[in-house]
């Protein structure tokens, strides 16, 4: 009698559990889904032109650079690991899986930037100073920020720009915080001001 008590008690709890785990589910696939929307709705923006995407390096390990740096030496900066050489390629596969296989790309002149611009294989990379970053020297902040904006708002309306720099570059502009090798869209107006319009975690 007590075994067959105890075995009606567990098949309630049981059924009780149940529903609550579909609800946990249909939870899950919703997030899902609607992360999958709002990604489709990006790359679109990104197919149409009109929009830029700032895309923070891939992964280089460490913070800053070390006290030695060089701008034309990269063994005194801090570069992509053999991870994050891997995640740009991947990147670049992303853009092309979404219709775009070419874009007007540019770089700040940091080593980790180029190499991720260049193994993305979507073009010609240019070289941007005013993607350049200013960690470690934030006096800068202002004038770097202004003359990205400056730049941003002499470009066409309908090409496809994507911009390589670093994360207090893109925070500075946007006030997002991206991970290694993450999509910041912003779109720009006839008149210049910029919007952001999301992110793309390409991982």
């Amino acid at each position: 009698m007590r075994f067959e008590f105890s075995w009606a008690i567990a098949r309630f709890r049981q059924r009780r559990r149940a529903p609550i785990l579909l609800i946990l589910a249909g939870i899950s696939c919703f997030s899902t889904g609607a992360i999958a929307s709002e990604n489709s709705v990006l790359w679109d923006a990104l197919r149409s032109g009109g929009t830029v995407a700032l895309l923070r390096h891939a992964v280089a390990p460490g913070t800053g650079d070390p006290a030695a740096f060089a701008l034309r030496d990269c063994s005194t900066q801090r570069n992509l690991s053999e991870e994050g050489r891997a995640q740009a390629k991947r990147i670049g596969a992303r853009f092309r899986a979404n219709g775009i296989d070419n874009a007007m790309v540019f770089s700040s002149q940091w080593c980790r930037c180029l190499e991720t611009a260049k193994l993305l294989g979507l073009g010609p990379v240019k070289e941007l100073p005013a993607l350049n970053s200013f960690f470690g020297r934030y006096e800068r902040r202002g004038a770097q920020i202004t003359a990205m904006k400056i730049w941003i708002a002499r470009q066409e309306l309908g090409a496809r720009v994507l911009l390589v720099t670093h994360q207090v570059n893109i925070t500075g502009l946007t006030n997002v915080f991206p991970a290694s090798g993450e999509l910041v869209i912003v779109s720009r107006a006839e008149d210049g001001s910029l919007r952001t319009l999301g992110t793309i975690e390409t991982d």
